[in-house]
């Protein structure tokens, strides 16, 4: 299983952030704050897809590799990972529900 919300939905900072490949490995400050914006953000969205019965497995946060120069991460994303068929006709049936509202 990859780092993330697993089948408990849980993760730890350390093993929930993967760089971003093709370019040598600049490790970011553990306190980046475009890490922390982007573990709040999916930690948000996965407790929202969980109130809705959805379940993303392999949510994670994803960095491009830092530049020697750069004190700081320059950018921070939430990798949404792969699903099955049945979670995406789902989570797609949760969206158009809340279209509706």
């Amino acid at each position: 299983m990859q780092a993330g919300h697993g089948i408990n939905g849980t993760a730890t900072d350390e093993d929930s952030v993967t760089p971003t490949p093709h370019a040598p490995h600049a490790p970011h400050p553990p306190h980046d704050l475009k890490v922390e914006e982007a573990l709040e953000a999916r930690d948000a969205l996965a407790a929202a897809l969980s109130q809705a019965g959805v379940q993303l497995p392999g949510m994670e946060i994803r960095t491009p590799w830092a530049d020697d120069r750069e004190a700081e991460t320059r950018y921070a994303l939430v990798h949404l990972g792969v699903c099955s068929a049945q979670v995406a006709l789902l989570l797609a049936d949760v969206i158009l529900k809340g279209i509706a509202r």
